[in-house]
């Protein structure tokens, strides 16, 4: 309640959404906390209050990176800063670019929305000493995030996020934090806009990872779902035949056509697929927000099937190495979180390549970029995630929905040419590797008795994993650490037959998520196993 009354006395307007609030649990769970770095970085629900995204919660983010740089005492810091379609997020750039202008930090500023993989070139393409994206990705229209970038164009893995973080505690004083209005800065030569350019720069690199040419015979239907990989997209697919959902071309930070702007999710490519029902496209393909993640569709035996996140990985897996043949760099690898399944490490394995697991967290896979750039042991072919997000070149270090489209097109494209689809290339794939069941399941728990709930159900089934199953393997516990890898709060199950299942809350929702990948003879009896493991797991968690 102090920091309630505090806040009360910021801005008329943000007084006015304070006080017109009725409930006490929204104002507790408001003020109960601060905003946290998660596997996104600062990622919340847009509003008044230290626990919502707003001008002042990202002020003091950016304050916090800025003393962090400038402790470093690098000579001239600088940071790119890019934003998506979301409500505010435009507003917030300017915010950030403000305060690090303030700080005497000069501040590359993209003049238009912008994919978050191309903000991740920039930093390395400008040299700056950091990068900053606006976004929320996935989420639901009401949140917004703050993500950022070192150096390389990586996300902030925990060791260097922990001293951002640091010097953002020290900044308690929200009304006082510097701020130089962007006018102001540009004239003193510490704000430079970017914008055509740098982008035309990204979609060069992309260009060159492409492995099958053209001309292509394939038609296409995508979807920006209202958010930044509308040309970016068009113009690295300008070699096939894209259709565009025109009710979802333009920006709109409410999302006004779907449900979630997710393309994880079944419905949010509805529209997508009834347009290519229309047209007879063989391929629907969709993106999120700030164009991290990508979702399919196939058109097969006259019905569109939509493609799993960990499905899509193994056939770009496949296809990689395909077409690579023996173009490979030295003692090739591929990088795969925990919660990924093990049909595309499977592949490259038998192709030679060596698989390196990491926590989840697109971050953790940028992080390995680096290191093997900068020591030379390994050569980075591919990386995933189950979470619909694919990198196939160094150009950026995190998840690019741009080139993965030119990929995943010139996928289907070559599979088309050779009389199948990608369901049958995917059928291939179970009958040469065994068949992979792979699911997630989530659990919505909001508030802070949502948060007590989440880690009373982590607590629980670390006490009894030993009496859940007969056949129970080895019980994975990385929040005590494995390997090399830092600690996190998961868990895995791993069972004598290589199948496992995994539990994690989420870093940047009020989720608890179930991971399985199971292997089975078929689809029938591998859906039954997770079944039954399923109803293990969610009988602890509803018994707390």
């Amino acid at each position: 309640m102090t920091a309630y009354e505090t806040w009360l006395t910021f801005d008329d307007e943000t007084r006015r959404e304070l006080e017109s609030i009725t409930d006490p649990a929204e104002l507790e769970d408001r003020f109960y906390k601060d905003l946290t770095f998660g596997t996104g970085g600062l990622r919340g629900i847009m509003g008044a209050g230290p626990n919502r995204m707003n001008r002042y919660t990202v002020a003091r983010a950016t304050r916090g990176l800025a003393d962090a740089l400038l402790a470093k005492g690098e000579a001239s810091p600088s940071v790119a800063i890019a934003y998506d379609s979301r409500n505010h997020s435009a507003e917030f750039a300017a915010a950030a670019a403000e305060v690090l202008c303030a700080a005497g930090i000069k501040a590359y500023l993209f003049d238009t929305l912008m994919p978050t993989p191309v903000l991740s070139f920039a930093v390395r393409h400008h040299h700056c000493s950091a990068g900053v994206v606006i976004t929320a990705s996935h989420n639901p229209k009401e949140y917004n995030g703050y993500k950022v970038y070192d150096r390389n164009g990586c996300q902030l893995v925990p060791r260097l996020a922990d001293r951002v973080i640091a010097r953002v505690n020290a900044v308690t004083d929200l009304r006082a934090i510097p701020c130089m209005p962007l006018r102001q800065a540009q004239a003193q030569g510490l704000l430079v806009r970017i914008g055509e350019a740098t982008l035309e720069a990204f979609l060069e690199q992309v260009r060159k990872l492409s492995l099958y040419g053209g001309p292509h015979d394939i038609k296409i239907v995508y979807t920006p779902l209202h958010g930044t990989g509308n040309w970016p997209v068009r113009r690295i697919l300008s070699g096939f035949s894209v259709s565009v959902v025109e009710a979802q071309a333009a920006p709109d930070g409410d999302f006004s056509t779907v449900r979630s702007p997710n393309p994880e999710e079944k419905d949010a490519l509805d529209l997508a697929l009834a347009q290519a029902a229309e047209t007879g496209a063989a391929l629907v393909i969709g993106t999120d927000p700030d164009c991290d993640r990508i979702g399919v569709g196939v058109l097969h035996q006259g019905a569109y099937r939509l493609l799993t996140g960990n499905q899509t990985g193994a056939l770009l897996m496949d296809f990689i190495f395909r077409m690579r043949g023996d173009r490979l760099p030295a003692n090739p690898t591929v990088v795969k979180t925990i919660v990924t399944s093990e049909l595309g490490a499977a592949i490259a394995e038998r192709h030679g390549a060596q698989v390196v697991q990491t926590l989840t967290g697109f971050k953790y896979i940028g992080e390995r970029i680096c290191q093997w750039e900068a020591d030379g042991s390994r050569g980075y072919v591919f990386g995933y995630e189950e979470s619909y997000g694919y990198l196939a070149g160094d150009h950026a270090r995190d998840k690019d929905a741009v080139s993965s489209a030119l990929l995943i097109a010139e996928m289907a494209d070559y599979h088309k040419r050779q009389g199948r689809t990608l369901i049958d290339a995917l059928d291939a794939l179970y009958a040469e590797y065994g068949f992979y069941y792979d699911k997630l399941e989530t659990v919505v728990l909001t508030g802070k008795a949502g948060a007590e709930k989440i880690r009373a159900a982590m607590t629980a089934l670390r006490a009894r994993a030993d009496c859940l199953f007969d056949d129970l393997r080895a019980l994975e516990d990385y929040a005590a650490g494995i390997g090399d890898l830092p600690k996190e709060n998961v868990l895995r199950f791993v069972f004598d037959d290589g199948s496992w299942a995994a539990a994690r809350p989420s870093g940047t929702e009020p989720k608890l998520k179930f991971y399985y990948s199971v292997r089975g003879a078929d689809e029938a009896q591998a859906a039954a196993r997770q079944a039954a493991i399923s109803r293990a797991l969610h009988g602890v968690f509803e018994q707390i």
